[in-house]
């Protein structure tokens, strides 16, 4: 069960994660990165955000390359929500599949 300061530390987290990444894939033209979901631990030490990246072929590369660079991204958060948190969480992405999984089912139906 998520607590409502889980909650809020979550929607404060994506919204200045998607804002980062908005940011860092203006750069690259052709992939799109949004950030789909963040769950916090109980104790506020670590988040995993969960990635949906579109075209879903370039998925597996730009996550590793999104995990190796997981400590300059952390840095960049909590340079933004320093008067928000006292400490910003570990961060660990994923990858969010369930636009794939969504249109493997559409497909299936017709």
């Amino acid at each position: 069960m998520e607590t409502t300061r889980q909650a809020k530390i979550a929607r404060l987290l994506q919204k200045e994660l998607s804002e980062i990444f908005r940011q860092q894939t203006a750069k690259t033209q052709g992939v799109l990165v949004s950030v789909s979901a963040v769950r916090v631990s109980p104790d506020l030490s670590i988040a995993r955000v969960y990635l949906s990246i579109f075209p879903s072929d370039k998925a597996e590369v730009l996550i590793e390359s999104i995990n190796k660079s997981a400590r300059e991204i952390r840095y960049e958060l909590a340079q933004k929500v320093r008067y928000q948190l006292r400490k910003t969480p570990e961060l660990s992405f994923f990858i969010d599949d369930s636009l794939d999984y969504i249109a493997n089912i559409d497909s299936l139906l017709k």
